[in-house]
């Protein structure tokens, strides 16, 4: 039979996966509000219809 090529080796306490969950939440949560606050930024600065023009530029682009 075959042996594996690699050894099976443990995760250190560190890095596992319920201690990184709230740190990965709170980085996409803290990211998401700066991506929504600089399209309100955009929008209050250019206005609704550049905003809205651009969106639908974009979308048009995509297909």
């Amino acid at each position: 039979m075959a042996q594996p090529i690699a050894t099976p080796q443990e995760i250190p306490a560190g890095l596992s996966p319920r201690r990184a969950m709230p740190a990965i939440v709170a980085g996409c949560s803290g990211l998401g509000a700066a991506v929504l606050l600089g399209a309100l930024l955009l929008w209050f600065h250019y206005g609704t219809e550049v905003f809205f023009d651009t969106v639908v530029s974009g979308l048009a682009a995509c297909f």
